[in-house]
């Protein structure tokens, strides 16, 4: 599937990218709390390439709409995880906090997704 592909290729840039600049500028300026930004990087990276697969395997599974929902899910845990890790380090603010956990829990959907894709196929 073509979105994913491109979901996934565009995350992967973007993990690489932040890694960078979480490496090279924020190390410094935020010495404290880069770990927690580079946690996101981590799972930004291992999620974007996640995608790649969902993509592959979208036609070979057969389960297309279970596939699909899982890319989905993969996705927003993306954007939940490592995104308010992201925003977490940044600003300090702990509103952020709480939404990592929802995160979390939408990538254990898109994994079991993807399972229960490959059992039914």
């Amino acid at each position: 599937m073509k979105l994913f592909v491109l979901l996934g290729s565009l995350n992967a840039f973007l993990s690489v990218a932040l890694g960078a600049f979480g490496a090279h500028y924020l190390k410094t300026k935020i010495p404290d709390k880069i770990d927690v930004f580079q946690t996101g990087v981590h799972y930004h990276m291992i999620h974007a390439v996640a995608l790649l697969v969902i993509a592959v395997l979208y036609e070979k599974l057969g389960n297309q709409s279970m596939v699909n929902a899982s890319g989905w899910a993969i996705f927003i845990g993306i954007i939940l995880f490592s995104g308010s890790l992201y925003a977490l380090s940044l600003t300090g603010l702990k509103i952020f906090g709480p939404i990592t956990p929802l995160g979390g829990l939408s990538f254990l959907v898109g994994w079991i997704l993807l399972a229960l894709a490959a059992i039914k196929s």
